[in-house]
């Protein structure tokens, strides 16, 4: 039996070939496996070559160390995040700057 959550069903294996006898999925595999792969090479390649001798990487921002002064239920809710609060905290920070730049332009 299908559990849906959202916009998704999930089957168990042996759900799937019964319900393709049934002709109760809507996926045409047929029509999938004759139309061309991008690029056209290697079935299993379906990715653009990517020159890695060429490619740059962003250099990470510098970071600055500075106390700061949150209340206290605040900073619970990002602790309770796990590993990687205070990058969170940074992340949450950086959108509202982003924001406030992009809406003052």
């Amino acid at each position: 039996m299908a559990r849906k959550k959202d916009n998704f069903a999930t089957y168990t294996l042996a759900e799937l070939p019964a319900m393709q006898v049934a002709g109760q999925t809507h996926s045409d595999w047929a029509s999938a496996e004759a139309k061309p792969v991008p690029g056209g090479s290697d079935l299993d390649d379906a990715m653009e070559p990517v020159s890695w001798a060429t490619t740059e990487l962003p250099m990470p921002r510098r970071k600055e160390h500075t106390n700061l002064r949150i209340d206290a239920d605040v900073m619970e809710f990002f602790r309770q995040q796990g590993k990687g609060y205070q990058t969170k905290i940074n992340a949450v920070l950086r959108s509202y700057v982003d924001q406030m730049q992009h809406k003052s332009r």
